[in-house]
């Protein structure tokens, strides 16, 4: 279809009682330079048809009413054109004179066989169409087939088809069409010449529309238009069945208010208020504005997807404020559009998209949508006044000071339950699993006479790292199953990766550092976990412990892929 589309026959515009053409059938291009939005296909196929490099076999995919039929018969006119004196050859350009192209146009050529795949789908209805491949055509130059819905083909089918496809006779062609390319198997597209029909853009829609509009003597305003192009989604056909559709239900002028009464959408000024309602949290408007909406004939889904289409908008003038500068685009999209942008962080939209996208699906399958679609929006608001992850994290690291690094203890301990929240407010940290290793200060002078002696294995990982010995302490806390110990006796188990001179390497350390002798035994004993091992056990524990807090278990339902990295009491500092 195209701005230079036929003007109508005299007969489908006859008085009252005539046969009436719906627009898509009326307005249906009959030659390439009628189709719209297909440049780069027109000039393909021109080109091939001017040199004669025409293929055997095309295939030709895109959306629901792009023009994939339609094109396959201006290809098969285009082959088989004879010109208004019969001596013509193959032109991209078919004159629509000859009785060949007459024939095509009206459906009634014998040598241009066209079969829906939807419905035919066996490999017998192939073989029939194979069979007649081997008989030159009737009266035309090639005997076209043109197969729509092609993927609905059996696998059994497909395989039918694959020899003749491959070396088929010098005067047919094979014209395929299909919605879903992605099921057409490989070998038959390698045998093909693809052609992908792109959406047609909602400007080149809306100016076709408006020219068809006026040859129907119906009088259309530009908004309207534009809602009718936009709800085609690139789709000539549906977009010309709405547009009869607004012709025949109004009498006069055709307004937007119209438009979208019949397309169940909202009005486009309270929906900008509904969102912005939204996500200020003003949860009573917002129900308000919904009820208004929906009580007018706006389908809820409707309400949705156009939220979902704002939240995409502001994000995209967000990033490219350029954008908003485009004359074609509605006043109230570049002025309130901006304004709601510039006002709102990213991390808002960003999260306004995903619990619409959510919720659109819930109205989807819901029994009753509207109550869907409200619940949508009350989720919606109070997920406005939290504070993104960012900084909702930022300020809980900020309401507690930094944890000394510590190692923890394999002994019961006296110090109070650590917990994810403080009696200062909640404090989070991130840390390793693993324990930290504090950066160690040397003490190169002796230790003075009274210090106690170390009376645990946590106290002897505390005196290793306070004289700088990284790697015993180290060894220390990953690689000893302690089996007793007594003042002046350690008896442990190396871990396999221990090093081999450990023992004399901790006997050096208490010798030199206590004021006591030591034996240092190694055992075959078990022994306790490490320390590493009871470190991990007791962070797990801490974390389910904390995960049941009721103000951490409501930050995890807020933020979806949220977990706790650690649990620390500032107290214990």
């Amino acid at each position: 279809m195209s701005d230079n589309a036929s003007p109508p026959k005299k007969t489908e515009t006859g008085p009252r009682g005539a046969a009436y053409r719906v627009l898509a059938r009326k307005y249906r291009p009959d030659t390439f330079g009628l189709l719209i939005g297909q440049q780069a296909l027109i000039r393909t196929l021109t080109n091939a048809i001017q040199t004669g490099r025409l293929a055997h076999a095309f295939i030709l995919t895109g959306i629901r009413g792009v023009g994939k039929t339609t094109t396959a018969r201006i290809i098969a006119r285009a082959l088989n054109c004879i010109g208004p004196d019969g001596d013509g050859g193959p032109t991209p350009a078919p004159c629509g004179e000859c009785e060949h192209c007459r024939a095509i146009a009206e459906d009634r050529h014998v040598d241009v066989l066209e079969m829906d795949a939807a419905s035919r789908t066996g490999v017998d209805d192939i073989r029939e169409l194979i069979d007649g491949v081997r008989y030159r055509p009737t009266s035309a130059r090639f005997k076209v087939y043109i197969i729509d819905e092609v993927h609905m083909l059996s696998k059994n089918a497909f395989n039918a088809l694959l020899k003749t496809l491959e070396e088929p006779p010098e005067h047919v062609k094979f014209i395929f069409a299909t919605t879903e390319i992605r099921k057409v198997p490989v070998t038959v597209l390698s045998r093909c010449q693809r052609f992908d029909l792109r959406r047609v853009e909602t400007g080149t829609l809306a100016e076709h529309f408006k020219n068809i509009a006026g040859k129907e003597g119906a009088v259309i305003n530009d908004a309207a238009l534009a809602l009718i192009a936009g709800a085609a989604d690139g789709s000539v056909r549906d977009g010309l069945s709405l547009l009869d559709q607004a012709i025949t239900d109004v009498a006069g002028e055709v307004d937007e208010d119209r438009v979208r009464a019949m397309l169940g959408l909202a009005d486009r000024r309270r929906t900008f208020a509904l969102l912005q309602a939204v996500l200020a949290g003003d949860l009573a408007k917002a129900l308000e504005l919904f009820e208004r909406l929906h009580a007018e004939g706006a389908d809820p889904a409707r309400v949705l997807e156009d939220l979902l289409d704002i939240t995409h908008w502001l994000t995209r003038i967000k990033i490219t404020p350029q954008a908003s500068a485009d004359p074609a685009t509605p006043e109230i999209e570049r002025v309130r559009g901006r304004d709601m942008a510039e006002r709102l962080p990213m991390a808002a939209l960003a999260r306004s998209w995903q619990m619409l996208l959510k919720g659109l699906a819930e109205v989807r399958t819901a029994p009753r949508p509207a109550q869907a679609a409200e619940m949508a929006l009350v989720r919606l608001a109070y997920a406005a006044e939290l504070p993104s992850p960012a900084d909702a994290l930022k300020a809980l690291a900020e309401a507690a000071p930094p944890a000394a690094p510590s190692v923890p203890s394999s002994a019961p301990s006296s110090a109070p339950p650590r917990s994810a929240i403080s009696a200062g407010g909640p404090a989070v940290a991130t840390a390793p699993e693993a324990v930290d290793e504090p950066i160690p200060t040397p003490l190169p002078d002796p230790v003075p006479e009274g210090t106690p002696d170390p009376e645990s294995l946590e106290e002897v990982v505390e005196l290793a790292g306070r004289v700088g010995e990284r790697i015993l302490r180290s060894n220390l806390i990953d690689s000893v199953h302690l089996v007793r110990f007594e003042p002046g006796r350690i008896e442990f188990r190396p871990a396999d990766n221990a090093p081999s001179n450990m023992a004399n390497d901790l006997a050096g350390l208490l010798g030199k550092h206590t004021n006591r002798r030591w034996m240092v035994l190694v055992s075959r004993e078990p022994g306790l976990p490490t320390l590493r091992q009871t470190a991990i056990e007791v962070e797990a524990a801490e974390k389910v412990t904390a995960a049941k807090d009721p103000l951490v278990r409501a930050v995890l339902d807020t933020f979806p892929g949220a977990r706790i990295e650690a649990v620390r009491n500032p107290q214990e500092d």
